[in-house]
């Protein structure tokens, strides 16, 4: 019997290079996503679902069994430190770098370091394998200003092109990690529907090569 199968998908740029690997694997939603304000999409499959929510809430969807796969960022990733998941594919979109940040050309102290993030705990682990004492300061947006009106020392966020930064007085510092959209699988899920769940990672695998290998053509020509 085929078992119901609900996939999170993170709202944003993300869900747009999500919809066509998910094409790959011939999973279709019903109706134009980016036209509804509906939460849940039935798909070309009846026993298929599709959640559009928060990136930051994919993986407690996907731990917690509301949905057995999901579509989530490694920054978030990184900062929910689950163990009930899996992560069995880089999906390779929506790439970018975690970093942190400072005024151009600024002293860090030589003490406690003032840092503000929202990627709190991430931070915490990182600065305690540097041995460096840190006071987090957890902001929501608007990052760059902090060290600007003497908030923080430093800062620790998503760096794309660097632009931002640049255009508020920053430069990037430490690089903490690559970033890009990860497939998660619950491990309750993959126990317990393994042979529905594979195929979907095997055919989106074989989509994301596909789209490496095309841009690497087209980065040659």
């Amino acid at each position: 019997m085929t078992q119901p199968l609900t996939i999170a998908l993170s709202k944003g740029r993300i869900l747009d290079d999500t919809l066509p690997l998910l094409a790959e694997a011939n999973i279709h939603p019903a109706e134009d996503i980016s036209k509804s304000r509906k939460l849940i999409f039935d798909t070309n499959h009846d026993h298929i679902k599709l959640l559009v929510i928060r990136a930051a809430d994919v993986p407690t969807y996907v731990e917690y069994g509301a949905a057995d796969l999901g579509i989530s960022g490694k920054d978030v990733l990184m900062e929910f430190n689950s163990e009930n998941l899996y992560e069995p594919l880089d999906l390779k979109i929506a790439t970018c770098r975690l970093m942190t940040a400072a005024l151009k050309g600024a002293v860090l102290p030589e003490g406690r370091l003032k840092v503000a993030t929202k990627f709190v705990d991430v931070t915490k682990r990182y600065f305690a394998e540097q041995g460096r004492q840190i006071d987090i300061i957890k902001l929501y947006g608007g990052m760059e200003l902090a060290p600007i009106v003497g908030l923080a020392d430093l800062i620790v966020d998503i760096v794309d092109t660097g632009k931002t930064l640049v255009a508020n007085g920053l430069e990037p510092r430490d690089h903490m990690a690559y970033i890009s959209s990860r497939l998660v699988v619950g491990k309750a899920a993959m126990k317990v529907k393994h042979a529905q769940i594979q195929p979907i990672i095997d055919q989106m695998s074989a989509a994301v090569d596909r789209q490496e290998e095309k841009r690497q053509q087209e980065a040659e020509q």
